[in-house]
């Protein structure tokens, strides 16, 4: 495995690269759910690119830019492990100017949801993702379902920019208790991580809602809204919506995503299922 910390040892060593590359943009702070996408990575493609970066520009003022964890050394033993050929460590000076050309978030879908509790958020991943895949020049790039409207977004960005690059959606990983791996997953105490098990669970209800003939949203929210409420600090939203991410009214199989964002103690966490 070849690390390369600024764009023109990166280059170079892209160039070698002869044949179908797939790409996994991560921030570091590497578990089984980022494995899982270089692992679908090299089954697909004859190379993998892994970048490392903790992007300043997407992180809102309060937020956790400076406690973001960080185990570079770890990473990279875990990238080397996995058969990764390149990883990528820019520096924030590298990625960013100090008078940038900026992209702008849709001004609907790019502010609701997520992007209404963190405006500005998606600008900033979306500059991010960009940049990285013009650098990468990757034929594929891969994301998990977990991040499901920044995965929407990304989608649109690269159909709205003719880019050249095929996204490709990756299952949700789960620890075996059901809660969905997360890099602040580690900020949980052990009763936190107790009580942020509801999230799953309250998902869980809500597909057993639907399997039982139940499509109502407004119904199954309040459902899963009873078994989160007991458990979470702070909820920011239930929201069932389809894959434009336009609310629903009704479940419509096959074109529904359920999500879930919630605060346990001082660590928020996102959640989702698709139906």
């Amino acid at each position: 495995m070849v690390v390369a910390r600024d764009y023109i040892s990166f280059s170079k060593v892209r160039e070698k690269l002869k044949g179908s590359v797939g790409f996994v943009p991560t921030m570091g702070a590497l578990h089984e759910g980022h494995l899982s996408l270089i692992r679908r990575a090299k089954e697909e493609n004859d190379y993998v690119i892994v970048s490392i970066f903790v992007n300043p520009t997407q992180f809102l003022e309060g937020e956790d830019l400076d406690k973001y964890p960080k185990k570079e050394e770890a990473d990279k033993k875990i990238c080397q492990l996995a058969g990764v050929d390149l990883l990528y460590l820019p520096t924030v000076e590298q990625i960013y100017e100090e008078d940038e050309l900026l992209i702008s978030a849709p001004k609907i879908r790019g502010y609701i949801l997520e992007g209404a509790k963190r405006p500005g958020h998606f600008d900033g991943m979306l500059q991010v993702v960009m940049k990285l895949l013009n650098i990468t020049q990757a034929n594929r790039a891969y994301f998990g379902k977990k991040d499901a409207q920044q995965l929407l977004l990304i989608e649109q960005m690269v159909r709205n920019y003719f880019m050249n690059i095929e996204i490709v959606p990756c299952e949700i990983v789960r620890d075996s208790d059901g809660l969905a791996l997360s890099s602040r997953n580690v900020y949980l105490s052990s009763s936190e991580r107790k009580r942020a098990l509801s999230i799953s669970r309250s998902l869980k209800r809500g597909v057993k809602l639907v399997q039982s003939g139940e499509y109502r949203v407004d119904v199954i929210k309040e459902a899963m809204k009873s078994i989160l409420e007991k458990d979470v600090d702070c909820l920011d939203y239930i929201a069932i919506v389809n894959r434009e991410f336009k609310l629903l009214k009704d479940i419509e199989e096959g074109n529904t995503i359920v999500l879930i964002a919630a605060w346990v103690g001082d660590t928020r966490l996102i959640d989702n299922l698709w139906l």
